[in-house]
């Protein structure tokens, strides 16, 4: 088995305020193994990029990391202060956030950036940069290097200008890459091109990447596993096929009725009834009990968690125990 890159273990993140404290994310555990793709999927509000901050350490204040640890590669990294964080960031984690024009500065030509970046995270000279520079843009797919280093973000279409994203984040070679939303701003073909180079890169380099998305259907062309997020905890967790195919969840189940099939003659798609709660009206018990059909007095009561040692199952009393009646559990 490979090794682990990333561990996260019982991840809390509040947020301080005037009328109390706010839980953004709730005992979040997961690992990522090297050349891993690890989904994490979930409505707005669920929690899954504030989980992808806090691994980079670029949580706005007030919100903080209460709880739990994160280490890299055996490195805790959770604890480091600024300074520390910045010598981790762009070397051995890398980041693709889902504006590339966000990403890019729009005064500077992309072989600039990128060299810039390679410098600064390597001993290579400007000249030996630029040349990496080059390799990098040929790696990521972009055609005719040699005229196309000197032009400006503006120049490229939001497809290329997403795969020099990608060329920035592989400068240092990092161990993790969080990508959050890399796919969203741009059209459905261009998505399914810049999700196969995201998983044949993990794969040729033996890069482990957190890919961040609201898209059942990436994570199932994409990803080697997933993790579902509701409401800043963790769901559901396993392969993708198994997830995919056989939901245990209410809530993944849910997720995966609402994507349409070519295969499926349906008239009408899944719903979930209601919307994610708002970080200070979280339900007691079960923070999906309100818009769950199969809801019992157990999941109104308690919070259904899954093991710790465990690297695949559902956050729910009934996939547990077979009942959501109250002490009642197999």
């Amino acid at each position: 088995m490979s090794e682990v890159v990333l561990d996260v273990q019982n991840l809390r993140v509040e947020f301080p305020t005037r009328k109390g404290v706010l839980t953004a994310v709730d005992d979040i555990s997961l690992q990522i193994r090297r050349g891993e793709i690890l989904g994490v999927v979930g409505e707005s509000g669920a929690g899954k990029s504030m989980t992808g901050m806090s691994i980079l350490g670029l949580l706005e204040p007030p919100g903080r990391i209460a709880a739990g640890t994160i280490h890299l590669s055996g490195d805790r990294i959770d604890n480091l202060d600024d300074r520390a964080m910045q010598a981790v960031r762009g070397r051995r984690i890398g980041a693709i956030f889902q504006d590339p024009l966000t990403s890019l500065n729009p005064l500077f030509r992309v072989g600039d950036q990128l060299v810039e970046t390679i410098r600064l995270h390597t001993d290579l000279d400007k000249t030996a940069a630029r040349v990496r520079a080059k390799e990098l843009m040929r790696e990521v797919g972009i055609p005719a290097v040699e005229e196309r280093i000197d032009s400006y973000p503006h120049q490229f279409s939001g497809g290329m200008r997403q795969r020099i994203v990608i060329a920035l984040a592989l400068c240092a070679e990092p161990e993790l890459i969080v990508a959050d939303e890399p796919t969203t701003a741009l059209d459905v073909s261009i998505q399914a091109q810049i999700t196969a180079l995201l998983k044949r890169l993990c794969r040729e380099r033996g890069t482990a990447v957190m890919l961040v998305t609201h898209d059942m259907g990436v994570i199932a062309e994409t990803a080697d596993r997933v993790a579902v997020m509701y409401a800043g905890r963790l769901a559901e967790i396993g392969a993708v096929d198994d997830v995919v195919r056989r939901p245990q969840h209410p809530y993944t189940n849910g997720l995966m009725g609402s994507i349409p099939s070519l295969s499926n003659d349906v008239e009408e798609l899944q719903m979930i009834p209601g919307s994610m709660p708002r970080l200070n009206a979280i339900p007691q018990g079960c923070a999906f009990n309100p818009r769950c059909a199969h809801a019992g007095p157990r999941c109104r009561a308690e919070v259904p968690k899954i093991a710790r040692e465990e690297t695949t199952g559902a956050a729910c009393w009934l996939a547990q125990t077979g009942t959501v009646d109250q002490g009642e559990a197999a």
